[in-house]
């Protein structure tokens, strides 16, 4: 994204998306000024614009806000009990993830709208490209690892081997997760090579002189891009579909087992497996369409600053956010300190009032 000097790969490279950029040069003089590229056009008014990355950057920081509670919250447990459960290990792991990547989002946009000159350098975008990858890799791991702990945790699925996998599954995790963190370092490097490439076209005239628009344009590799975002991305998103799909099914057969107890609807057992199952395919639904903004993103098949674009990244940094304050909801745990804390909060602001 705004390289200046073209890449030998770029020539290679197939029919793509692009995004342009444009550059400006006179017909009529005799003397060539250097070509530099503009950086790409604002497509919304300028207050829409502002709105959009005031939302943006309200999510991110509500994000921020929401996983380092639960980082803290998991800490001092950790740190008084010496030990930590399994689930909250998980929990650990994919906060502390999720912190960092909506703190690079928020670090990206302010970049790239304050200081676009430095953004567009080559070494500087390749970095924000593969550091967002290794970040949002990661992420879906660890939720796909929480999805799967759950799953077998909770099922009643009666078969040996699943069996035994709930028996050795807690031993496992430590490991599942710090291969998750290399497999997706692993593949996020690649996304710095063989995949984005900026390129000089045809000059194009202005209407109203003998100028011209030098045109620069980014091409994807589109089958690089492809092959090597869904190498990255299918297994964590098929462990996570499978589990939450079978983890619903197991809840949705266990509740209908018990409404036919007449145990009734109104029963907390019955009212919790309900809340479960209701809290898994919100999951379900969020972590799906944010691998496929990911993936719109990321291939370049909008314009830097059109509006689907800016779309995208109001959706991306939404679903960090808005799963992380659902976990606080839904766990039992966690709920409860949340309400200390802002008990706690609550009397500290009414003790500097008086």
């Amino acid at each position: 994204m705004g390289k200046e000097n073209v890449s030998g790969a770029a020539k290679d490279l197939p029919i793509t998306p692009r995004n342009y950029f444009y550059t400006h040069t006179n017909t009529e003089s005799e003397v060539r000024m250097p070509e530099t590229c503009n950086y790409p056009e604002n497509k919304l008014p300028p207050l829409l614009f502002t709105f959009v990355l005031a939302v943006i950057g309200t999510e991110c920081v509500i994000g921020i806000i929401a996983n380092g509670f639960i980082v803290a919250v998991n800490a001092v447990d950790w740190v008084r009990n010496k030990a930590v459960a399994t689930s909250d290990r998980i929990l650990f792991f994919l906060s502390s993830s999720r912190i960092a990547l909506e703190s690079f989002m928020m670090l990206e946009i302010l970049l790239s709208s304050a200081f676009p000159s430095l953004y567009y350098l080559d070494v500087v975008n390749d970095t924000f490209k593969v550091s967002f990858m290794f970040l949002n890799y990661c992420s879906l791991w660890f939720a796909a690892w929480l999805s799967f702990f759950y799953f077998v945790k909770i099922s009643d699925f009666s078969h040996p081997l699943f069996l035994k996998l709930k028996w050795r599954l807690s031993g496992w995790v430590p490991w599942l997760l710090w291969l998750s963190v290399l497999t997706s370092l692993g593949y996020s490097v690649l996304f710095s090579e063989n995949i984005y490439a900026v390129d000089c076209s045809n000059s194009f005239p202005m209407r109203s002189s003998n100028s011209t628009h030098k045109k620069y344009f980014m091409e994807t590799n589109m089958v690089n891009l492809v092959l090597l975002y869904n190498l990255g991305i299918f297994p964590p998103l098929i462990i996570f579909i499978l589990a939450a799909t079978l983890l619903i099914v197991s809840l949705r057969r266990h509740a209908l087992h018990m409404e036919s107890n007449a145990t009734g609807s109104r029963d907390p057992s019955m009212q919790a497996h309900l809340g479960a199952i209701k809290s898994i395919s919100y999951f379900l639904i969020l972590y799906i369409f944010n691998a496929i903004t990911l993936f719109l993103y990321m291939s370049n098949i909008f314009q830097i600053n059109s509006p689907w674009n800016i779309l995208c990244k109001v959706f991306m940094a939404a679903y960090p956010s808005g799963h992380s304050v659902l976990m606080i909801l839904d766990n039992h745990g966690l709920r409860r300190a949340w309400k200390r804390l802002k008990y706690q909060v609550h009397v500290y602001l009414k003790g500097q009032k008086l």
